[in-house]
């Protein structure tokens, strides 16, 4: 089992989110919401409008997203899904927990309990990607104005 940390079109209400639901792809349990420990830039880029995670970090914001826990078969579907190691890097990162699932409360900022965390990033991209609008928090309809293109339209 693994901790996978999704920012993207993977969180629940987004475009693909599905795939993490999908019993033959594995198993993946929503375990809560988290956030990157270290700033990196989230940005929406390509002809698909997809958001990408530079692997810059120290810049952009801390970047909100879902952790999952994984089982082996889930996670080299994702790999697959992710186009790892080509399109994405697999890489283990350090995660501000905000919310538990069915925890009661939250906890107070100065308890933020850290996980490490696979998430895939983008170490590889056309440097104008960086000067890209940095993102906290994404959602394929949000105000941005960059619809997703999902894959079964390409």
């Amino acid at each position: 089992m693994a901790d996978v940390f999704v920012y993207g079109t993977l969180k629940r209400g987004q475009p693909n989110h599905q795939v993490l639901l999908d019993a033959t792809h594995g198993c993946a349990t929503f375990r809560g919401r988290g956030r990157t420990v270290q700033p990196c830039p989230l940005v929406i880029a390509g002809q698909h409008n997809i958001p990408r995670l530079l692997n810059l970090p120290g810049r952009g914001h801390r970047v909100s997203g879902e952790i999952y826990t994984v089982d082996e078969r889930m996670l080299r579907f994702l790999d697959e899904f992710e186009g790892c190691p080509d399109l994405y890097q697999r890489v283990r990162v350090s995660v501000g927990v905000l919310e538990r699932e069915g925890a009661s409360e939250e906890p107070p900022a100065a308890a933020e309990r850290r996980l490490q965390c696979f998430v895939y990033i983008t170490a590889t991209y056309p440097p104008a990607w960086a000067q890209l609008p940095h993102l906290d928090n994404y959602d394929a309809q949000g105000a941005h104005g960059l619809p997703y293109h999902p894959r079964e339209n390409r």
